[in-house]
């Protein structure tokens, strides 16, 4: 059975691929469909942009499609970047941009007021519509300069709790373990199984 993944990050759904490869589905992405609809993420929140991603592209590619949508929220920042984690930096946006505009602003905040987590919302869908929605989180605080170098996104700059390293420190295996990514997919395999129990 295909699983189509709303993504066309490579980084992110090769961690879905990942977290998922025990499960009975053949993994595909955007990219085996290029005329798929531009989908805008305008959302006020990770689940409604998820959603959106899972049921547009779940219509347009009659499959069982996976939407996501993830982010870093700062305590200190009232919850930014938020649902603007890809683009906090703005037009000319990128990883290294976006970690480096966070740090500037939390530049003169002791280790107690850098607290954040990252969250994950995960859509499950398929031709006639949403099957279910559900969300991972995963706290720990941001550290003063970027560390590691493997992961994406905020991993450089966020520290896992109780690691005292970041997620790029900590390298994949650990990273797959307690991520919000993961907790959010562990919630959509139920949907998943379900859906295979359902349809064989």
């Amino acid at each position: 059975m295909k699983l189509v993944v709303a993504t066309q990050n490579k980084r992110k759904l090769q961690e879905i691929v990942d977290i998922l490869a025990d499960l009975n589905y053949n993994v595909i992405s955007l990219a085996d469909f290029p005329r798929v609809p531009r989908i805008v993420e305008n959302g006020a929140t990770f689940q409604a942009n998820a959603i959106k991603k899972a049921v547009t592209v779940a219509r347009f590619c009659k499959q069982l499609t996976l939407g996501e949508d993830s982010g870093l929220c700062v305590e200190a920042l009232g919850g930014r970047p938020g649902v603007y984690s890809a683009r906090f930096s703005g037009k000319d946006k990128n990883d290294e941009k976006n970690n480096r505009k966070v740090l500037r602003l939390l530049a003169d905040l002791p280790i107690n007021k850098r607290k954040a987590y990252y969250a994950c919302a995960v859509a499950i869908a398929d031709k006639s519509g949403l099957l279910g929605v559900v969300e991972g989180r995963c706290s720990g605080y941001i550290g003063f300069e970027p560390k590691g170098n493997t992961g994406f996104g905020y991993d450089p700059i966020f520290v896992a709790p109780g690691y005292k390293k970041t997620f790029a420190q900590l390298g994949p295996r650990i990273k797959h373990s307690m991520s919000h990514r993961f907790r959010a997919l562990k919630k959509a395999r139920k949907i998943l199984e379900k859906y295979i129990v359902q349809n064989h």
